[in-house]
């Protein structure tokens, strides 16, 4: 890897999840968020976060391969269950730091919170993925990193982010922390079910493509207009 493909790959990884974040906290007009916590939450996705999901990955795939001789069974269980499930449970672990987590004072707030945690593990996903891509030629990695910037990045984000509002809500009305498994389920479910648009080639990759496009812009422009109703609700 030359100079010049490095600085391309730190910039299509990276800069796109930051001006996400920018996009997502600047989403209220009242009492915005910290931009240190911000920073936190995103150094938390994009660091501990995913090293924590792939030392988890692999230990799951280890325990359960040798039971499952299909392959493709095996890829199905992989991409639908294990990947959404633990990345769900390691991303929104940002707002249990100390720090983060006496900011949540409004609803919003872990929306917000969450989806900037889901976009430091894309970014470090991104840089990952994509120094693969470089193996491919410019052109190859241009292409799919930057359909991995929208879609993989808009994903993290909306699904980490109801996590993130359950445990807010936890916090703010004092109930138990059980109560944030119904928002972990969702969380879970929005990513398998993205993941398997793009997996499943039923209707033909391109139409599973712009499915799985379709369904993670839904998804955050649904976080975006919670959050401004719920800020609406306490300037």
């Amino acid at each position: 890897m030359n100079l010049l493909e490095l600085y391309l790959l730190l910039n299509m990884a990276f800069l796109p999840p930051v001006m996400y974040v920018i996009w997502i906290r600047n989403t209220e007009r009242y009492n915005r968020e910290k931009w240190k916590t911000i920073f936190l939450c995103f150094i938390w996705g994009a660091t501990i976060s995913i090293i924590a999901a792939l030392v988890l990955e692999v230990i799951l795939h280890i325990s359960i391969e040798s039971s499952i001789n299909d392959e493709n069974l095996f890829g199905l269980i992989t991409v639908v269950v294990i990947a959404p499930i633990v990345e769900e449970f390691t991303k929104p672990l940002a707002l249990r730091l100390k720090s983060v987590k006496k900011e949540l004072d409004e609803l919003e707030d872990g929306l917000i919170y969450g989806a900037v945690a889901g976009l430091g593990f894309s970014a470090t996903e991104n840089f990952i993925y994509g120094w693969g891509f470089l193996s491919g030629g410019l052109l190859f990695f241009l292409i799919l990193i930057s359909l991995r910037s929208f879609g993989g990045c808009l994903l993290h984000a909306s699904a980490t982010a109801w996590t993130g509002y359950g445990y807010g809500k936890t916090l703010m009305k004092h109930t138990s922390l059980i109560r944030v498994i119904p928002y972990f389920i969702l969380a879970v479910l929005v990513h398998a079910f993205y993941n398997s648009l793009l997996s499943f080639d039923i209707f033909g990759a391109l139409v599973g493509l712009i499915a799985a496009f379709t369904f993670t812009l839904i998804s955050i422009l649904i976080i975006r207009k919670k959050i401004k109703t719920l800020d609406n609700a306490h300037p």
